[in-house]
């Protein structure tokens, strides 16, 4: 049986998409409960866990930059499967509770921002208060004497002894988190030169005092017919104005011409890493 990490407490979204995941895969796993997304990457980084599964970017909230962050300060981690997983929060609250009086909510900073037009609208006197997660938030209602309610999955509300009181509150109904299953891979692992999943994820540091450095990176793709599905950039945490670049590309170019891409692309940057090819499922999560 293999550990993977998860984002704890239970009832996490990443809870619900690694256990619906671990199904889907009829997956060996024993699911381990971390403390935040780093613990979880250092822990598979370190060998204690054998993989993890992260969120990477939410499609109302853009990308989880502790996971980018960690993944590019790392020779190896690969990324070695992505889950696209429907997000729905849910409107929890202690048995009986009159939700005209409900004074505070209580969820992850993400989802309160997801539901902000829901809450606005259907709760204008309540304050909105930032747990760490959200099934943080609905312990925090289930062990309070007030009127209190919490922002979060099904799961997390009924494991708290929580009742529904709105589902589905996100504003976007097209609201989706991608994840990551992260593994460990030796550093004298052979090269990556098969291109037989769905994407490839390649991390790259350009010379960004020179004008059109990045234009030229983007012509290499481009005139491969190498379509890039996402790029992404986040300081490169040496000097003021030093970036790196995340770049999501389809793998169905063939292995010669995406080696070749590769390859152009490293020969213009400061450094170039592969984090993996990988396939891509998307699952609903009702």
């Amino acid at each position: 049986m293999e550990t993977i990490g998860i984002l704890g407490p239970r009832g996490t979204h990443s809870e619900e998409a690694a256990l619906w995941l671990k199904k889907f895969l009829r997956a060996d796993w024993h699911l381990e409960i971390c403390a935040d997304i780093y613990e979880v990457l250092n822990a598979v980084k370190t060998r204690q866990l054998d993989g993890g599964i992260v969120p990477v970017e939410n499609s109302l909230e853009g990308s989880i930059n502790i996971t980018l962050d960690t993944l590019a300060r790392s020779d190896t981690l690969t990324v070695t499967r992505e889950l696209v997983w429907s997000v729905r929060n849910f409107l929890m609250t202690r048995p009986n509770t009159d939700v005209k009086t409900i004074s505070k909510i209580f969820s992850h900073a993400q989802p309160l921002s997801q539901c902000r037009k829901y809450l606005q609208k259907n709760f204008p006197q309540a304050e909105t208060v930032a747990t760490s997660s959200t099934a943080r938030a609905a312990e925090i209602v289930k062990d309070s004497d007030e009127n209190f309610a919490a922002v979060c999955t099904e799961r997390a509300g009924r494991l708290n002894g929580l009742s529904v009181a709105a589902a589905n509150i996100q504003d976007n109904k097209n609201n989706s988190t991608r994840f990551f299953e992260i593994r460990y891979r030796p550093l004298d692992a052979a090269p990556i030169t098969k291109f037989d999943g769905d994407k490839v994820l390649i991390i790259c540091q350009i010379d960004g005092s020179r004008a059109g450095s990045l234009c030229e990176v983007l012509e290499e793709f481009s005139k491969r017919g190498v379509n890039m599905t996402r790029i992404e950039s986040r300081p490169a945490r040496t000097i003021l104005g030093a970036y790196i670049f995340f770049f999501d590309l389809e793998t169905d170019s063939g292995d010669i011409v995406m080696q070749e891409a590769i390859q152009a692309v490293y020969d213009k940057s400061i450094w170039l890493k592969n984090l993996g090819v990988f396939s891509v499922i998307v699952a609903d999560a009702k």
